[in-house]
């Protein structure tokens, strides 16, 4: 124990210290909480005016007429040639 220090001094430090490792501790758990609660919320919250998002783009596929697989298999024969 210091000399300079009375006992009620001492006692003093050590109420506030530990009055400090309290309130801190108070104030993490609370921001946990809220922290979570609020991540919840934002995962369970849509904007319903916005349409969903797609990823990619759509495949499209078009049914060819027997004339336009022969042309196409013609246009291809030309483009390989070259």
């Amino acid at each position: 124990m210091p000399e300079h220090l009375s006992t009620l001094q001492l006692v003093a430090a050590v109420f506030l210290t530990l009055a400090g490792v309290v309130w801190a501790i108070g104030v993490l758990r609370l921001l946990r909480r809220f922290r979570a609660q609020a991540l919840r919320e934002l995962a369970a919250a849509r904007l319903p005016f916005l349409p969903a998002q797609r990823t990619g783009p759509l495949r499209e596929s078009v049914e060819l007429t027997p004339a336009e697989q022969d042309a196409f298999a013609g246009l291809i024969r030309q483009l390989g040639h070259r």
